[in-house]
């Protein structure tokens, strides 16, 4: 584990005293959030919303839940994913694809909406950090169903969807003492909770193996990949969002004298131009059968 997930899933003594010892902080951060939640007025946008959210701070499998659902909604609706766009360059509203055409760079997208823009063949995304305008931008391409990424503390009318992660953290508090962006508390007031390991579950693949792997991935909590990994000769972590320099991982090629990267699809993206041999850690999502049953019938009426 990295130091900040062994603070939040296994904390030492000292990392506990610390917790405790910003647990102030953390209040403060909890009113806050709740408040703006709480607040936020109610808003019909007159378009069928599911929300895919989680109350944890970093990776909880958003993205391939979403992946994973459009693909399901894509025959039997026409269907845009707004997300922000975590780590792009651009700013206000960008349409990343429409009707499945990749109409922007990656780093116009960013990360996330850029890899799901490529792997769904029919849809649309659309980034903007006012999701309210993405909503709308959506609504006026013509489609029937906007999925909306990290959408739980907005206050539109929408099935909201709530995913809990298989690894539940050490303490209930929120950041900085803990991991969670809001009280766990909140769980109760999605529509849907959907927990990994039961509801959704993960299965994955390396695509293009090679004999010396190296890993190289820039996402949140990367331990979490740690049961889907095959043997590897090393592990190179980057900071969530990161973009990769390419002479380090040259350097880093070479020291651990590998056979190629191994990397997962929302590094892949950021790859395109590496001159370095990459494996794929191909992740893909299983979304329960009941689970699929209550969102469709959310939206057959």
């Amino acid at each position: 584990m990295t130091w900040l997930e062994r603070y939040f899933y296994a904390p030492t003594l000292c990392q506990k005293a610390l917790a405790y010892a910003l647990s102030p902080l953390s209040l403060v951060y909890q009113t806050i959030a709740t408040m703006k939640r709480q607040v936020a007025p109610f808003e019909d946008l007159g378009i069928r919303i599911v929300s895919v959210g989680n109350l944890v701070a970093g990776g909880s499998g958003k993205t391939p839940f979403i992946l994973a659902l459009a693909q399901v909604l894509a025959p039997l609706y026409q269907v845009v994913v707004v997300s922000r766009g975590y780590g792009r360059t651009s700013r206000g509203l960008v349409v990343v694809s429409e009707g499945g055409k990749v109409l922007v760079e990656q780093n116009m997208a960013g990360d996330e909406a850029f890899l799901l823009a490529s792997k769904l063949s029919t849809c649309g995304v659309v980034v903007s950090e006012k999701r309210k305008m993405g909503v709308l931008k959506a609504k006026e391409m013509g489609v029937q169903v906007v999925l909306l990424d990290d959408g739980f503390r907005f206050n539109f009318k929408k099935l909201s969807i709530l995913l809990k992660p298989a690894l539940k953290p050490y303490f209930d508090f929120c950041l900085p003492s803990g991991i969670y962006r809001e009280s766990p508390k909140c769980y109760a007031l999605a529509d849907l909770v959907v927990q990994e390991g039961v509801d959704y579950t993960r299965h994955t693949q390396v695509l293009n193996p090679t004999e010396r792997m190296l890993l190289v991935t820039a996402i949140a909590n990367p331990t979490r990949l740690d049961p889907f990994l095959p043997p590897l000769v090393g592990k190179l972590y980057f900071k969530d969002h990161a973009t990769f320099n390419f002479k380090r991982l040259e350097r880093a090629y070479k020291e651990h004298n590998a056979t190629s990267l191994l990397v997962t699809a929302k590094d892949a993206v950021k790859l395109t131009n590496c001159p370095l041999p990459l494996s794929l850690l191909d992740l893909r999502l299983e979304i329960a059968p009941q689970i699929l049953k209550q969102i469709l019938d959310y939206l057959a009426h």
